[in-house]
């Protein structure tokens, strides 16, 4: 079945579309009825299928999860023990346990069944810029 690594090179936190890099994929593999499989190989990001017309929708994602896990040097967060590769990396590491690591999309006559505004997205949880590796598996 094909495999395929995508690196997208992030730039700090944020969201970070690779829906158009996904599709040549599955064209390129004419899957004709299959599920595609996308995993992230780390564990501080995610994935998510969302709206990828309003721009305000990742801003505000980037705004809820921001205050629902601030960094560690943050008050709230005094009881973070693992702080050693600064005050972003455990929660980092939270919101990728909160968040999906992988996702399983149809594909039908060779196209993938994402709806009319869903877009894929690597949601990047570090500060720091990252190379983040992103399998993906077409099975059937």
């Amino acid at each position: 079945m094909p495999l395929e690594t995508l690196t997208i090179r992030t730039n700090g936190q944020g969201l970070y579309e690779f829906t158009q890099d996904t599709l040549r994929f599955v064209r390129a593999h004419a899957a004709a009825d299959a599920v595609l499989t996308i995993f992230v190989r780390h564990t501080s990001c995610s994935l998510l299928i969302q709206e990828n017309a309003d721009p305000d929708v990742q801003r505000d994602l980037n705004a809820f999860f921001a205050r629902l896990v601030p960094p560690s040097d943050d008050a709230s967060m005094n009881y973070i023990v693992h702080t050693a590769e600064g005050p972003d990396d455990m929660p980092a590491h939270i919101k990728a346990a909160m968040m999906p690591t992988s996702l399983s999309i149809p594909v039908d006559k060779g196209r993938l069944l994402l709806g009319t505004w869903q877009g894929l997205y690597l949601f990047e949880h570090r500060t720091q810029p990252h190379s983040r590796q992103i399998v993906l598996h077409l099975d059937g």
